[in-house]
């Protein structure tokens, strides 16, 4: 195959196409443009369907877990599209369609059309992370591509944080206005990104000669076929179970485990996105490969299994509401440290080990790990945490670290091109 990468030149923090030395400003921008819309959106959703639409909270949260399922298997197909009509319009598309989809929540008056608009928009949200790291890997060099997915990473954190605290004075508020607000402010962002996006220059095919029929007509079902980049894909999926580990475990261990107190949820919640903000890019400047994101991420598992294991000593007899709050700041420092050297590692393996030819299909597959983690993990990490005790912590960290250990052989197994799967012709 051809060498397609395309001419690069130093600038900065590292290496960016001479064909688009604008493009990681440009996606910066996008990804700020509806990250806050989208902070604002998470804090007031749920209340905002229950309170102001009238649904259940039960029918809210099977909506929800519905949608991100749906959304996980439609990542791949709109992935392959990406790939086969180029990831710039792709990815503005998705854009505007997500947009849409929150537009069309002011519109919802029963389940069925919450369910429906919900499914749109994960759908959308998926496909669109999916096109957008196709379009990335189209304008970025490779050596400077995990550089800016940290920076895109740090612009999401204050996105969202800014956006949480436009929520909060919604959520202040109370009113149906103040909630339609958010929800324009939303659809806006998505907008925005669309014009963003759709702005950016085209990237160069990822091959020379004749497209592959698997290309013209196919819709990325072959990256199933793909053995060792499906194990890392699961393996990812499983390191991703911290999320819920800070959003809803730590929060409920914290209440009913713990001497700490109630406002100890919000600070560390503040704690994580502060500090991943200011410390992402910093953490990925040392992943450049294969073999240093196998070790980041390897790393990353230790150190989770460290954190889970302060956490179980919070739930020891007789341990005041001082020194419980010290021990759960150290175990968040810790989630910090493994999370960030985790999302630098995954970033450098999910992109540099889909073939050029269909980014979009693969990132579409090893995305999904996020809606899984979304809709299964709550269930897995309370379940262990809640329900187990300080020996659920334990298991919990014991699988962060054996996932990590094993996903060392399964990337470079992945990294065999005799391993990989020819694309699978249309029938």
């Amino acid at each position: 195959m051809a060498n397609t990468s395309l001419p690069v030149e130093h600038v900065g923090d590292g290496l960016r196409t001479a064909r688009a030395p604008r493009a990681p400003r440009a996606l910066l921008l996008a990804q700020g443009s509806n990250s806050i819309g989208d902070g604002a959106f998470y804090v007031t959703s749920a209340l905002y369907f229950t309170e102001i639409v009238g649904l259940s909270a039960a029918r809210v949260g099977a909506g929800l877990a519905v949608a991100w399922a749906v959304g996980s298997i439609a990542g791949v197909p709109l992935g392959a599209l990406a790939d086969r009509r180029g990831p710039r319009g792709t990815s503005a598309l998705l854009a505007l369609v997500t947009a849409l989809a929150v537009a069309s929540f002011p519109l919802v008056g029963s389940f069925p059309a919450f369910l429906a608009a919900a499914t749109l928009y994960a759908s959308a949200q998926t496909g669109l992370a999916a096109a957008r790291q196709a379009l990335l890997a189209g304008l970025v060099a490779p050596a400077a591509r995990t550089a800016v997915l940290a920076r895109l990473q740090a612009v999401l954190n204050a996105g969202l944080a800014v956006g949480a605290a436009l929520g909060g004075i919604a959520l202040h508020a109370g009113t149906r206005g103040a909630y339609l607000t958010v929800l324009a402010l939303d659809a806006l962002g998505f907008l925005l990104c669309a014009l963003l996006l759709a702005r950016l220059p085209a990237p160069a095919p990822a091959a020379t000669g004749p497209v592959p029929e698997s290309r013209r007509s196919g819709w990325g079902a072959d990256v199933l076929r793909d053995r060792p980049y499906v194990l890392l894909t699961l393996l990812n999926a499983v390191m991703l179970l911290r999320m819920p580990v800070l959003s809803l475990a730590l929060p409920l261990w914290i209440t009913q485990r713990t001497a700490a107190p109630g406002w100890t949820v919000s600070a560390l919640f503040v704690l994580n996105t502060v500090a991943v903000t200011l410390f992402q890019v910093r953490a990925a400047r040392s992943v450049t490969g294969t073999d240093t994101a196998v070790r980041a991420v390897r790393g990353a598992g230790a150190v989770m299994g460290a954190a889970c294991a302060v956490f179980a000593v919070t739930a020891l007899p007789g341990l005041g509401a001082g020194p419980a709050v010290l021990v759960l700041v150290l175990g968040s420092v810790l989630l910090v440290a493994a999370e960030t050297r985790h999302s630098a590692g995954s970033w450098q393996l999910g992109l540099g080990l889909a073939p050029a030819d269909r980014v979009g299909a693969y990132q579409g597959f090893y995305g999904a790990g996020v809606p899984v983690a979304r809709t299964l993990g709550p269930l897995v990490v309370t379940t262990l945490l809640v329900g187990g005790g300080p020996a659920g912590w334990l298991l919990l960290g014991g699988v962060f670290a054996a996932a990590a250990t094993a996903t060392g052989p399964a990337a470079r197994r992945a990294a065999r091109p005799a391993l990989r799967p020819a694309p699978v012709p249309a029938r």
